[in-house]
């Protein structure tokens, strides 16, 4: 079920002006896909001063709550909307996620569960809910579910890619160079995968298309020169991290 757009409605006898609030909408979500958060938690807290019972206004400020890492704020705003609209998915999704912020991988584990009860052919939730289980090392859970959440959408590349990191750390080498390779070659400017690839073939001899592929990586996005942000951000398995850390000490 999903959750409502704005509509017309009226509070306490006033009617809303729904053009103005469908431009304050629009401007939050430019603001959000040019990364200015804390504008886009704004705006929305204006149109939930005149709708303050709109599930989806309060999901969405969640979002932005959450990309400013003000988790507890955005659960806040995830319970509301899942107390207004109990049936739509998308909050416990997006509660799962602040969760999974916070290292509460039982608890994200149980909403992403909720979302399969209500959409059992859910991609995200399989995926998030695979994030959560590689928190808490489940490894072989983390893997089925990223494989289901492929298949499921077949264009859901960070699932995929998450899914040949998985096998990385449970030991199944060439099934996870497979993986990579044919996500790359699918997706030629996938940085995420090039660096993998540079990470695992490096740490088996084969630097020369290590180097060629961190080439491609580091010139689409620079982050993955920080072992930091792999580890803790993009949340690689520690296997994987650890091949990239033995490149990238004797890259530098």
């Amino acid at each position: 079920m999903p959750l409502p757009t704005l509509a017309a409605e009226q509070s306490e006898g006033l009617a809303v002006d729904m053009e103005a609030l469908g431009a304050l909408r629009q401007k939050a979500f430019a603001a959000t896909n040019t990364g200015q958060f804390a504008e886009a938690e704004g705006y929305w807290t204006e149109i939930l001063e005149v709708l303050p019972d709109n599930a989806a206004v309060l999901s969405n400020r969640g979002n932005s709550r959450v990309s400013q890492n003000k988790l507890d704020l955005a659960i806040a705003d995830y319970n509301e909307a899942i107390r207004l609209m109990p049936e739509a998915p998308d909050p416990y999704l997006n509660r799962g996620a602040a969760w999974e912020g916070l290292q509460e991988w039982k608890k994200a584990i149980a909403d992403y569960n909720h979302v399969l009860e209500l959409d059992p052919q859910d991609p995200a939730a399989y995926n998030n809910r695979g994030n959560a289980e590689a928190g808490q090392e489940e490894w072989e859970k983390a893997i089925a579910d990223y494989k289901q959440a492929a298949d499921l959408a077949s264009d859901f590349a960070i699932a995929r890619a998450n899914y040949a990191a998985a096998l990385y750390q449970v030991g199944d080498i060439d099934e996870s160079i497979r993986q990579m390779r044919n996500l790359i070659r699918r997706y030629p400017q996938f940085a995420d995968m090039r660096a993998a690839l540079t990470a695992v073939l490096w740490v088996q001899g084969n630097r020369g298309e290590a180097e060629s592929n961190w080439f491609a990586a580091v010139g689409l996005d620079s982050r993955y020169k920080d072992l930091d942000w792999v580890a803790n951000v993009r949340r690689w398995p520690p296997a994987l991290v650890e091949a990239l850390g033995r490149f990238l000490a004797l890259e530098s």
